[in-house]
């Protein structure tokens, strides 16, 4: 039987090589197919790409489109409404305050000027949530900054939700340097204490203090550096820096200058030093120079606030005037304020009574009436005149202020004891009829000022009252002459004696000196307007009458007289309308007059309204006062007494002689 080979391998036959003798890959294994009508045999066929394709560059066309229009309205169409945009929102624009000028005394004493301080200002938007992480940042601002700047932290809190402008607001003008350097080292405590915060965070937040947004511009403040001394002509400045009240407001202009521009880039709060900026520079404001003398003024208002207290009035003023000039040397009230802290002042005490309040001076107008009676040639010095204790006169029993038995006096006499009864007999004589001579004594009282504006163009200032002849009541026509019935203020009764004391001539008052402007140039103020009122001769004999008020016994000034001077003054005590009530109730006290009285230099005049403890009349409360100022004024001035005699004219007569 056969033998029976085991079946042989099939050795895989070696790849065939080309020509190159390089081997062949091996041929790739079938495929092997499902068989037919199995569920894997059908055929996944895919749809085609291409309107996909097409949606998405559709979608693409139109998202590029939309940023070319939009590109095409910023850059093209809108270019320039966008680039103001832009201009505002990194520039900022801030008035440079221009520096206000002084206010001086004649010798150049500073009355009024401006120091260094700042307006405290806040970056609104560096209060936000956003910006400084803390959804209270105001308040927490406001809490903090309200203590320094003495504000209600309301006001704070308001501003910076609230403001004007997104990017500024005004917290507080006119600062103090010692208020922003507060602000400052507060600002640098809080900005170290983020600082480490931030620190300890790691870089996950960003802590900012709340007062990272608070600024300063630089600025100035008014102020008044004796105090309450002249308030009252100076006026004050308001918050926003114009002149309130006197000659701030009344030289507001001059005094204010022009205030300058600045634009700068802003980011964050602060300026950029490296960009552009404009700025047109401030123009400050010229000095004003004043006539007061600040030492006379110091010792009227001394005087006058004393006797106000001790008197218990309402209030009261001392006018000094130099005769030869019209400039007013000193005008002083009491109460007075001070502007340097305006918030505590009494209302009623911020203007400047001297020239804004009217009132009946009583028998200091007794003056006008007798140079009219001596101008007219109605009578003389020596002229009799029979007093009788009451006179009745149209619907009215008049009276002087005593009893007292029929009286023998001469026209000087008259003046000398400020009669009443005395002064209607004589003005009686100024015509043929009442009325006649009404309107002759009102010719005289215009002349010498009375209803007509001083001439100083003081803010408030009142004219007085001074109806006209025809409209004078009954009792007027006979009230008038010696002082009731006609109103004045207290710079208009010293202008009367000044113009007495200056041969008849009345010279406008003057408050202004001169300006000096920013480039140091000097302008004197315009030469004041004058006016021959009476005659010098008629002067001459009205001084040497008031003299006798002083100088006689029988006078009613004794207490004004001054050892070594020779004085003219006059008495007076008013019966006051009460301002509210709009009835006589109480009385005005008054003194005017003028020395050396033969050589007069300067004139001084003295009113009290409403005494209400001790004496109300004018020689007794008033006369000293003159006195007290007069003698500084005549020392500090220089005035040496002229060493003449005075005359002596007679204050009475004997019957028959």
């Amino acid at each position: 039987m056969p033998s029976q080979e085991p079946p042989r391998r099939r050795v895989p036959k070696p790849a065939r090589s080309g020509n190159d003798g390089r081997s062949r890959p091996a041929s790739r294994p079938a495929v092997r197919r499902p068989p037919p009508g199995s569920r894997s045999s059908r055929q996944i066929r895919l749809t085609s790409p291409r309107p996909r394709l097409r949606l998405v560059s559709l979608g693409l066309t139109l998202v590029m489109l939309a940023f070319v229009v939009r590109l095409l309205q910023v850059q093209a169409i809108d270019a320039s409404a966008y680039a103001a945009k832009a201009e505002k929102s990194r520039y900022l624009s801030h008035t440079i305050a221009a520096e206000r000028g002084k206010i001086t005394d004649r010798s150049g004493i500073a009355l009024a000027t401006s120091v260094d301080a700042y307006d405290i200002t806040a970056d609104p938007s560096m209060f936000t949530a956003d910006f400084t992480k803390v959804p209270d940042a105001p308040e927490q601002a406001a809490a903090l900054l309200a203590p320094i700047l003495g504000a209600q932290s309301a006001d704070i809190v308001k501003k910076l939700r609230n403001p004007d402008s997104p990017r500024y607001t005004v917290l507080a003008r006119r600062q103090t340097p010692q208020v922003w350097n507060q602000i400052k080292d507060l600002k640098r405590v809080l900005a170290e204490k983020a600082s480490k915060a931030s620190r300890a965070a790691k870089g996950k937040a960003t802590v900012v203090s709340v007062l990272s947004g608070v600024l300063q511009e630089a600025s100035s403040k008014r102020v008044y550096p004796n105090g309450d001394l002249a308030a009252g002509i100076l006026g004050y400045v308001n918050a926003a820096g114009r002149g309130a009240g006197g000659v701030e407001s009344m030289l507001d202009k001059q005094l204010a200058g022009e205030d300058g521009k600045v634009t700068y880039a802003q980011s964050g709060g602060r300026r950029v030093p490296t960009a552009s900026s404009h700025e047109t520079p401030a123009v400050p404001g010229s000095d004003i120079e004043l006539t007061i003398d600040r030492d006379i003024q110091w010792a009227a208002q001394q005087a006058i606030t004393d006797q106000v207290k001790e008197s218990k009035a309402d209030r009261g003023y001392v006018v000094v005037q130099n005769t030869r000039t019209g400039e007013v040397l000193a005008m002083a009230n009491a109460p007075g304020f001070d502007p340097n802290d305006v918030s505590a002042a009494n209302a009623a005490a911020m203007g400047n009574a001297a020239l804004q309040d009217v009132y009946e001076p009583g028998s200091t107008s007794k003056v006008m009436s007798m140079a009219a009676v001596l101008e007219e040639k109605a009578a003389t010095p020596a002229t009799h005149v029979v007093v009788p204790n009451r006179l009745h006169r149209g619907d009215r029993l008049f009276k002087d202020d005593i009893d007292h038995p029929t009286w023998n006096l001469t026209l000087n006499g008259v003046l000398a004891k400020s009669s009443n009864i005395g002064t209607i007999l004589a003005t009686g004589q100024l015509g043929r009829t009442q009325p006649e001579a009404n309107k002759v004594l009102h010719s005289y009282l215009s002349k010498f000022g009375i209803g007509r504006p001083t001439g100083l163009g003081y803010p408030g200032e009142t004219q007085g009252i001074l109806a006209e002849p025809q409209d004078w009541s009954t009792s007027q026509q006979y009230t008038i002459p010696f002082g009731q019935g006609l109103s004045l203020n207290a710079m208009q009764a010293a202008s009367v004696y000044s113009t007495i004391a200056n041969d008849g001539v009345r010279i406008e008052p003057t408050l202004i000196r001169g300006t000096q402007g920013p480039d140091g140039r000097f302008t004197a103020a315009p030469a004041p307007k004058k006016t021959r009122v009476v005659s010098e001769r008629t002067a001459k004999t009205v001084a040497t009458m008031l003299e006798s008020v002083v100088g006689n016994e029988e006078g009613t000034g004794t207490k004004a007289a001054i050892p070594g001077y020779r004085v003219a003054g006059k008495t007076g005590t008013a019966n006051r309308v009460d301002p509210k009530l709009g009835v006589y109730k109480g009385y005005t006290a008054s003194f005017a007059g003028f020395a050396p009285a033969d050589d007069p230099q300067i004139t001084v005049y003295c009113a009290i309204q409403n005494p209400t403890k001790g004496s109300y009349f004018g020689g007794q409360i008033c006369g000293p006062i003159y006195k007290k100022v007069m003698e500084f004024a005549l020392k500090t001035l220089q005035v040496e007494p002229t060493g003449s005699k005075p005359a002596r004219l007679p204050v009475t007569f004997k019957p028959g002689e």
